[in-house]
């Protein structure tokens, strides 16, 4: 028996599974879209690694109540063999902050296992970003520093 192969389109169809699930907000689908021993690693300092399915669906229920309307808006999609990068637009209100609206880009590495499920995920996006738009959001200002009031 030889071990199996996954081709750039199984590994495009994982990384696209999970964020489907991402966005669609629904903590089980995503877990479901990830190995046992799925290594979940931040950069930003914003940001908790975590390792294991377990720990990692644990994780999600409070991540996605913080990060109310996540929505993940892939720019890019870069595909090798088992491995992917996703540039990405990240929008959310942030609870702890009033519901304040954030927009930050940031970039997805996805390592993809043989059976189809996301081994390691590597996210990079800047958390002073997102910490720059938290006052004038708190301030009646959107993103952009438009009034929020009028849109």
């Amino acid at each position: 028996m030889g071990r199996r192969v996954l081709t750039g389109s199984s590994t495009r169809a994982a990384v696209l599974a999970y964020l489907a699930a991402l966005n669609a907000r629904d903590a089980d689908r995503i877990a479901a879209c990830v190995t046992e021993d799925f290594v979940n690693e931040h950069t930003s300092t914003m940001g908790h690694s975590r390792s294991g399915r377990a720990a990692y669906r644990t994780a999600l229920t409070a991540f996605l109540a913080e990060f109310d309307q996540l929505h993940y808006e892939i720019e890019d999609l870069i595909v090798d063999g088992e491995r992917a990068a996703v540039a990405y637009r990240m929008s959310f209100r942030m609870v702890s902050a009033g519901g304040a609206p954030v927009l930050v880009r940031g970039v997805f590495r996805f390592r993809v296992s043989a059976d189809g499920l996301v081994a390691h995920r590597v996210d990079y996006w800047d958390s002073g970003e997102v910490r720059k738009q938290l006052p004038a959001a708190r301030a009646g200002q959107d993103v952009n520093g438009q009034d929020a009031t009028s849109q």
